[in-house]
């Protein structure tokens, strides 16, 4: 497509949204400090359903766990700490860290060689006290890069918090759906003259603002699609101008193809800071938004006895569309109904208004 007459192009994507509702990301590991490989699994020690008989613990975005030998312990008392002070580093915060153990640095690489032959191409590293601390991280991203690694997710740039594990967590997020985004936006380069450089691009972000087409990640871009949504009918369909008295709240559902998502505005944007999304932890800023894995291109099956919806997806083979009552989402192997077509074979829809 010609950018000739093109100024700015802004928007929204759920191939993020979709990606972690079907577990469709990258494969990636997880590189921490040694004797903390199970801290993503252990969790916060949550239960949401305390009494539920058959608890399912989600599955972990990240396919190995890779420790390696360091270990840096914070400094709460300066003037009586014992130990060499050769050691000691002050960080930015003004805070100071001893480190124990410098980094293995060959050990790291033969660990990362590895796994870069087990086939794996993603990493999220994530070492304790890494958010005032971060020059062991630093080191193992140069070295993962030099060894060949395609995305390699710092949680000190991601997200530098204090709690290790919603910070772990939101770094596998990020490993895991960077590299989807990579492609995505490739595909959408591909579709413009060599001129889209010249064009601002901007992408929706999950809480609600633009970023550069550049800085768009993984791990902002979870509910990229639904606000844009929330920001659309807030615009769009909130009142203006009136008494805040007569002004009633506005509750948006939005149901795309693989996933239905609800909010609500009454006049502000209301935003979280860690939110559970398909089982997953994720420490970053977004729009109050609840979403399900169960859109009208949400695969039907039939397991145990029952009907299952979901989470996977028709997607565009052919996706949503259907031509007549007999018609079928189609994935490159088999037809599966989806949600839409399920309504349309029961006669829930009148397909000669719905085609309209």
């Amino acid at each position: 497509m010609c950018t000739n007459n093109i100024d700015y192009i802004r928007m929204g994507t759920t191939v993020a949204t979709n990606a972690l509702l079907e577990r469709k990301g990258e494969r990636c590991a997880l590189v921490t400090t040694i004797g903390f490989g199970d801290l993503q699994r252990i969790g916060n020690q949550s239960r949401p359903k305390i009494f539920d008989l058959e608890i399912r613990r989600p599955n972990l975005l990240h396919e190995c766990v890779v420790e390696v030998d360091e270990r840096v312990l914070l400094v709460q008392n300066l003037a009586n700490h014992p130990h060499d002070t050769t050691r000691l580093r002050q960080c930015l915060s003004g805070e100071h860290v001893f480190i124990e153990k410098h980094l293995d640095i060959e050990g790291t690489r033969f660990k990362l060689q590895q796994v870069f032959d087990s086939g794996i191409r993603s990493l999220a590293v994530v070492l304790l006290h890494s958010y005032i601390f971060n020059e062991h991280e630093i080191k193992i991203g140069e070295i993962a890069r030099s060894i060949g690694f395609d995305q390699v997710s710092l949680s000190s740039q991601v997200m530098p918090t204090v709690r290790i594990v919603p910070r772990g967590c939101t770094t596998c997020v990020d490993a895991y759906l960077t590299p989807v985004i990579d492609k995505y936006i490739k595909s959408f380069r591909e579709g413009f003259d060599e001129n889209i450089d010249n064009v601002r691009v901007s992408f929706m972000q999950s809480d609600g603002g633009l970023t550069s087409i550049n800085s768009f990640l993984g791990s902002r871009a979870i509910l990229s699609g639904p606000a844009g949504g929330v920001v659309g009918y807030a615009k769009s369909s909130y009142p203006q101008g009136l008494l805040p008295n007569l002004q009633q709240p506005i509750i948006g559902f939005d149901m795309g193809g693989t996933s239905t998502d609800v909010s609500r505005y009454a006049g502000s944007f209301e935003h979280v800071f860690e939110t559970v999304t398909a089982g997953v932890t994720i420490s970053s800023p977004q729009l109050d938004i609840n979403t399900v894995a169960a859109g009208g291109g949400s695969m039907l099956f039939f397991r145990n006895g029952l009907f299952v919806v979901g989470p996977e997806s028709a997607s565009a083979h052919p996706g949503n569309r259907f031509l007549t009552p007999a018609a079928l989402c189609k994935t490159r192997t088999r037809f599966l109904p989806g949600c839409r077509q399920r309504a349309v074979l029961n006669s829930s829809v009148n397909v000669a208004i719905f085609l309209r």
